[in-house]
């Protein structure tokens, strides 16, 4: 099983910006959002942590490696969608034309940016190479966990935008006996929610 977590808060985030490729780093409540998936991890066997390149996703993966002894894997097949030139902006900021084309077409590239279709191929092979019966953390971000999504149910990426995918959940995707992948849990928020202990 591969259990998706996307990273914790960043200031961008909050403000509601698109920060793709953007090395944000975490925000004071995204550092405890990722204490919190740590604790929640604690007790789980995981046997792998991998993680997208970019350091608000390695911090979020070091705090739930930490509890395991296990390395950080930074593997660039997680990273952010490339929003190119609309990196850093406010959704409100891209015009109305060019979100329905982005909804419209997962071929759609954002002004030197890259395609849903992309984030689709390389979530495929990770999920190819790293799917197993183990228990595998994949610390990652809102488009490519989306795509995973999409891989396990078999739809296309338009799917995507009728999905809300908070920051610090757990999304896990299981793997049935003839090798497909299958939706085990969406959005799970739980962990960042659940009392201290």
């Amino acid at each position: 099983m591969i259990a998706f977590v996307r990273h914790g808060q960043t200031e961008l985030n909050r403000r509601g910006r698109l920060q793709g490729r953007l090395d944000a780093p975490l925000s004071a409540l995204g550092a405890e959002q990722a204490a919190a998936l740590a604790r929640g991890f604690a007790s789980a066997p995981v046997k792998r942590v991998l993680t997208s390149p970019l350091q608000r996703a390695r911090d979020t993966a070091a705090a739930i490696a930490a509890p395991h002894d296990l390395p950080v894997e930074v593997d660039d097949r997680l990273i952010e969608l490339d929003y190119g030139e609309w990196d850093g902006l406010a959704l409100t900021d891209v015009s109305p034309d060019h979100w329905a084309a982005w909804r419209d077409d997962p071929h759609f590239a954002p002004p030197g940016g890259e395609r849903l279709s992309d984030v689709t191929a390389r979530v495929v092979s990770f999920c190819t190479d790293v799917l197993t019966d183990d228990l595998v953390i994949g610390v990652s971000h809102v488009s490519p966990i989306k795509a995973a999504v999409c891989v396990a149910l078999a739809v296309d990426e338009r799917t995507t935008w009728r999905m809300q995918l908070d920051v610090a959940s757990v999304t896990r995707i299981g793997r049935r006996p003839d090798a497909t992948a299958y939706l085990m849990g969406f959005n799970d928020a739980s962990l960042v929610n659940s009392p201290r202990k």
